[in-house]
Order: C-alpha cells, then sequence, then structure tokens
C-alpha cells in the first residue's frame, strides 16, 4: 500500500469512505455526511498545520485515511492531538488503518507532538483493538455524551504518549501537504 498526504482531489474517495458511516453508525457524531466540497475543504484546511494521509490499494484508489486534529484550542494543548483513521469497506481487517496510522504517528514526532489522543464510540471492539494495538491507553469514558441513531452512546477515549519533551518547543506546521 503507497500512503501520501492526501490532496483536495482525494475529496470524492475520503467522501465515499465516511458518508455511509455518518449516515448509518455512531461510529461519528456528524448526522450529516459532508458533501465532497467540504471534505476537500477540509483536507485542505488541516495540511498546512497537521497531516492528513489516504493509503492507496494496488489499483491507485483510497483505501483508507488517516488525519490529526488539534485536541483543543487552549494554547497548553498545542502538543496534543486527536486522531482518526476510517477504511473503505472492502478494504477492512487487511491492516490499512494500522499502516495508515503508523505512518500518522511518525510524522506527529517528527513535527513535535507529545500525546495523540482518540475517542472511540463504544462498542466497538476492532477500534479498541487497532488503537491497544498502536499503543493507545484506556483513560476514561464519558457515559451516554452523543444520541444518534435513536440512543445515548458513549465514548471511550485512548491516549498515546508520543515523546517526553521538557520543556517542549512548540510543534512545527506540517510541510508534507500538497491540498
Amino acid at each position: 500500500m503507497q500512503i501520501r498526504p492526501a490532496r483536495a482531489s482525494d475529496a470524492a474517495a475520503v467522501h465515499a469512505i465516511y458518508a455511509p458511516l455518518v449516515s448509518g453508525s455512531a461510529i461519528t457524531f456528524e448526522t450529516d455526511p459532508p458533501g465532497v466540497q467540504e471534505m476537500a475543504q477540509r483536507i485542505s484546511d488541516t495540511l498546512p498545520l497537521l497531516p492528513w494521509l489516504v493509503g492507496l490499494d494496488a489499483a491507485g484508489q483510497v483505501n483508507g485515511y488517516v488525519y490529526a486534529a488539534p485536541h483543543a484550542e487552549r494554547a497548553a494543548y498545542r502538543w496534543t492531538v486527536t486522531v482518526s483513521a476510517y477504511v473503505r469497506a472492502d478494504a477492512r481487517r487487511r491492516g490499512v488503518a494500522r499502516a495508515l496510522y503508523g505512518a500518522l504517528l511518525l510524522e506527529l514526532v517528527a513535527l513535535g507532538y507529545c500525546r495523540a489522543c482518540a475517542g472511540i464510540t463504544l462498542p466497538n471492539a476492532a477500534s479498541v483493538a487497532l488503537h491497544e494495538g498502536m499503543g493507545f491507553r484506556p483513560v476514561g469514558v464519558f457515559p451516554a455524551v452523543g444520541h444518534k441513531l435513536g440512543r445515548w452512546h458513549d465514548v471511550g477515549w485512548w491516549q498515546l504518549a508520543l515523546q517526553q519533551r521538557d520543556p517542549p518547543p512548540p510543534p512545527r506546521p506540517y510541510a508534507g501537504g500538497g491540498a
């Protein structure tokens, strides 16, 4: 699998992966699937500061994507990101998310980030196994924090220590994007 920075031109493929999860699952708490233009804008907005990576299958088609986002707005959080991974339905359970996360985490370390967090709607054994297999550790659960598809859902939080830097210099912007 080839892994590269996402481009705005990947938005249709990213949308095709994400939209069914928005419409038919509680994996994400968005309730209306963002359109292709919105996905292109999200990619373009993310890349100047943080990585958004796509995986390409043998045919050159996007089979998954990962990205990092600021964990919170306050300055003291600037060394912490929230990460997400999504994989095309026919490519799941083939190591795509693991490979993409591996590449993303290396980029985050190189940029100077110290912690990565991931929120997982529970139950989701596959996502928990992925994150724990990558070294993330559970840090807490927010019970019944999101209401979607007619019921309340818990969200668990996992965290990965990327590196210890004391005092840490500010993280650098991501220069690998070419949106």
